[in-house]
């Protein structure tokens, strides 16, 4: 195995930290997690107590300044436990980077240090019932009148959205104008008019809250603007590389926890005298699920070297992003197969993961789009 050369013995120390996290506070409960449709909040506050959420935001807005590596190392020891409840990413390296990057300085001390400390959950509002992939299309309207914004519309499959005291919602604040007229708004809990609507029923990822959210003639004070006005798809654009990057470096994590279940299954397990590694055919199958998943972790190791030198464009990162949520759903398949029937019992961790897995073709944008972007970068035509 190729070894890692991304990490500090500080980045190796916080791994460790994470992990016991993981083994005490996350695991133990995450099977009643699933059964209650959501993450108690009471993890989110620990989590935030034990500097896991918002890390790399600046010390003035209540996070640790530091480097990206660390919000990494989360990601993958969340995927590696298979804790899909657990909406900390997203939260912590999607929503508060928009604030961070785009937000005036009153947004920014306002909301980040209560993110950080896991007091405020945030989730992000594009996706609607007719628009998924394809942000131009959102209906979701924002009109300017006296000092705020109107907001009407509804969105669906937001994660963290039954939880959230923060959503950045996009909505177009120019009709007529498609893209150019998307704007971010800051929408918190409590604005009438801002209702929540069933945690909806998934076949995988059953711990994470994911919500139907519906506006219904919203005020959002300008002051809420995140951003400029009309920009919004301008903001959404750039920061897509990093957002389809977090994709993909849990997608390998979690194909290589699924391999390191099933070898350690396959020792064990007994079949016809003999124990189930012992058969050609499981050893030359693991050694080829192996064997792709040690390439996608090079060249996902080498996108984070790109994004850490900000030099990741969205092509590359889609190209992560298609190939590694692919080769998870092909790998923990396979693993499924070779636990037989157990690998079918919820009881299992590979069962939860293959339920799991399937959706991350789906969100960030489906593997077809990432194909459109990534022939566009070579310059073919389309549609």
């Amino acid at each position: 195995m190729i070894e890692r050369t991304l990490f500090s013995d500080e980045h190796r120390m916080f791994r460790d930290s994470v992990r016991r996290f993981m083994e005490h506070e996350v695991v133990p409960h995450h099977e009643r997690w699933e059964e209650q449709g959501y993450v108690d909040r009471e993890a989110w506050l620990k989590a935030g107590a034990n500097g896991m959420l918002c890390a790399t935001m600046p010390q003035e807005y209540g996070g640790s300044g530091a480097d990206k590596l660390y919000s990494i190392v989360v990601m993958e020891e969340i995927s590696r436990a298979n804790a899909t409840g657990l909406g900390f990413g997203l939260h912590s390296e999607i929503v508060a980077p928009y604030i961070l990057h785009y937000g005036s300085e009153e947004q920014k001390r306002r909301f980040l240090p209560k993110m950080a400390s896991g007091e405020t959950i945030a989730a992000i509002a594009m996706s609607e019932p007719a628009a998924g992939s394809d942000l131009q299309g959102v209906r979701t309207t924002a009109i300017r009148k006296a000092g705020a914004y109107v907001l009407n519309g509804s969105k669906t499959f937001i994660t963290n959205g039954w939880h959230a005291d923060l959503v950045i919602v996009v909505a177009k604040t120019d009709p007529q104008a498609g893209a150019k007229g998307i704007s971010l708004l800051l929408v918190e809990r409590g604005m009438k008019g801002f209702e929540k609507g069933r945690r909806l029923k998934k076949v995988g990822m059953k711990a994470q809250d994911t919500a139907e959210l519906f506006f219904d003639n919203v005020e959002v004070p300008e002051a809420n603007l995140l951003g400029g006005e009309n920009e919004g798809f301008a903001y959404l654009m750039q920061e897509l590389p990093w957002e389809r990057l977090q994709i993909a470096i849990a997608a390998v994590e979690n194909a290589q926890a699924a391999i390191d279940w099933t070898s350690a299954y396959v020792k064990e397990r007994k079949l016809f005298g003999t124990t189930v590694s012992a058969f050609q055919n499981t050893r030359f199958k693991l050694a080829e699920l192996q064997t792709e998943v040690q390439i996608a972790r090079v060249f996902v190791d080498k996108c984070i070297e790109l994004l850490m030198q900000e030099r990741l464009d969205t092509a590359t990162a889609s190209m992560a992003k298609y190939w590694c949520s692919d080769l998870q759903c092909k790998v923990v398949d396979e693993c499924v197969q070779l636990h037989g029937g157990y690998g079918y019992m919820w009881e299992y961790p590979i069962a939860r993961a293959w339920a799991d897995a399937r959706v991350q073709r789906i969100y960030g944008g489906t593997n077809e789009i990432m194909k459109e972007v990534i022939t566009r970068s070579m310059g073919l035509g389309g549609r």
